[in-house]
Order: structure tokens, then C-alpha cells, then sequence
């Protein structure tokens, strides 16, 4: 199997146990130095690596918002791979407490070493509409207000 080949096996490998949320088989295909890269304007924004202990992080942000297997749900369809590279186009979903939903579609781009994720580089089509409905999904969490 090629290199080309092998990450578009990883990226889909991850995308299934996002789904799952299962996060030994997600750490398996990590290295050990793996970042993740999104926009500046989410509330999980910027690098993991340089991300601040009073940020929350992609997995605090979406976890509640995602009760279910169908908010879980990415369709995950790679337009692109390379020996190093894969890009993949996928869904973000969710619902806030008030039965909003959010449905937008998300531009990643995966760098690989050695067979393992080491980069990852979020573009959403409307960071905007998804800092919206973050902020207004998450303001009865942040006020103690469980839905």
C-alpha cells in the first residue's frame, strides 16, 4: 500500500472514531506531537499546542452538542491526498439547548509522518455562522444553566 494510500485509510480510520468517540483509536493514529490548527475566532481557536488552560478545547466545545450519533455524524469525503497531505471535505453538526441546529460544511487539510496524524488544519466555509451558534449553544452552559 502506498503512502497516498495509507493516510486516506488514517484520515477515514479518525473520522469514524471521532463519530464514535472513541478516543484510544483515535490517539493510535496520532503522533505524539499532533496539531490542531482552527480558527482564531472560535472559542477552541488557534494551535492545540499554544492553546491556553482557560480555553476549552474542540472535544469541551462539542461534546454536549452532539447528543447523538446523527449531530456526531461528519460524511467525511476526501477531495485530495498526497504522499504527506490528505484534504477532506466534512460536516460540523450540532444542536444547542434550545433545539438550534447547526449544520456547515468544514475544509481540513491532514499532514502525515510516518504513517500517523501530525497536523491538522480546520477551514470553515463560515467560521462566523459557527461562532454564532457556539456562543449562543453554549451561554446557558457558561451560566451554570443546564438545559
Amino acid at each position: 500500500m502506498s503512502a497516498k494510500q495509507r493516510n486516506v485509510e488514517v484520515i477515514l480510520e479518525l473520522f469514524a472514531a471521532l463519530e464514535r468517540r472513541d478516543a484510544q483509536a483515535e490517539l493510535e493514529h496520532y503522533q505524539p506531537d499532533v496539531d490542531f490548527q482552527w480558527p482564531p475566532s472560535l472559542p477552541y481557536g488557534g494551535s492545540s499546542r499554544e492553546r491556553q488552560g482557560d480555553r476549552p478545547s474542540f472535544v469541551d466545545t462539542w461534546t454536549p452538542l452532539q447528543p447523538t450519533a446523527a449531530e456526531r455524524r461528519m460524511d467525511p469525503r476526501v477531495v485530495a491526498a498526497g504522499e504527506d497531505e490528505v484534504v477532506v471535505l466534512w460536516r460540523q453538526r450540532g444542536v444547542g439547548p434550545s433545539g438550534e441546529r447547526f449544520d456547515g460544511e468544514v475544509l481540513g487539510l491532514y499532514g502525515f509522518r510516518d504513517g500517523k496524524l501530525a497536523r491538522a488544519q480546520m477551514f470553515y466555509f463560515d467560521a462566523a455562522a459557527v461562532a454564532g451558534f457556539l456562543a449562543r449553544a453554549t451561554a446557558p452552559l457558561a451560566a451554570g444553566v443546564i438545559p
